[in-house]
């Protein structure tokens, strides 16, 4: 008994010089801006992530604006329930399909060029305060846009207005201008075994 008394006062003990620590740190931090944040990597759950943060900022009752560059018209799980938001959602699907299904890269190019200027369109909206640029790596990767023009207009956004951009192979110039970047890395994939995309998981 007096050993597990022991125990408790030296955990009590520890987590209170713990929280002192962590109150201090959270104390320090005082800047407030809209963030750059890029999900990348390999690993599946990039723009997950990214439609999750979505749904927190509509329940705080922002607006919030969506551009897909590359996923063509078929219908997704996020679109159907973001789209019961109504107006506080200003969703954009822009995409014609991924480049191995288009096989045309001008055509690639001219979609990405007007899903850019939606974009644009969108972050001079100050009624958004969150805006999710869904694959847009995948169209820099591909150099469907001019790299040094979007990297510019991203870090020329306004001074409350968040960005999310997500897709494999975040070009290094954008990751040095982001605020915040998660690499997803790939562990495991059911793909691997065989398992086919499934209604709720990847769509």
């Amino acid at each position: 008994m007096t050993t597990q008394i022991d125990e408790a006062a030296r955990h009590k003990a520890k987590m209170e010089k713990r929280k002192a620590v962590q109150d201090a740190e959270v104390a320090a931090k005082t800047v407030e801006k809209g963030l750059l944040i890029v999900n990348t990597g390999p690993g599946k759950g990039k723009s997950t992530a990214a439609f999750g943060l979505a749904l927190r900022a509509l329940g705080h009752g922002w607006r919030i604006g969506v551009v897909q560059f590359i996923k063509g018209a078929w219908e997704t799980g996020e679109r159907k329930a973001l789209e019961a938001f109504g107006d506080q959602v200003s969703w954009h699907t822009m995409g014609e399909g991924f480049t191995w299904e288009t096989q045309d890269k001008a055509r690639d190019i001219a979609a990405a060029t007007r899903a850019f200027e939606k974009a644009k369109e969108l972050m001079a909206d100050e009624t958004i305060r969150l805006i999710l640029l869904d694959e847009l790596n995948i169209a820099l990767r591909y150099d469907y846009l001019p790299l040094a023009e979007v990297v510019a207009t991203l870090a020329a956004r306004r001074p409350d207005l968040h960005v999310v951009v997500t897709g494999r192979n975040a070009k290094a110039e954008l990751i040095a201008a982001a605020d915040l970047v998660t690499e997803m890395t790939l562990v495991k994939h059911h793909f691997a075994a065989g398992v086919k995309a499934q209604q709720g998981i990847e769509f």
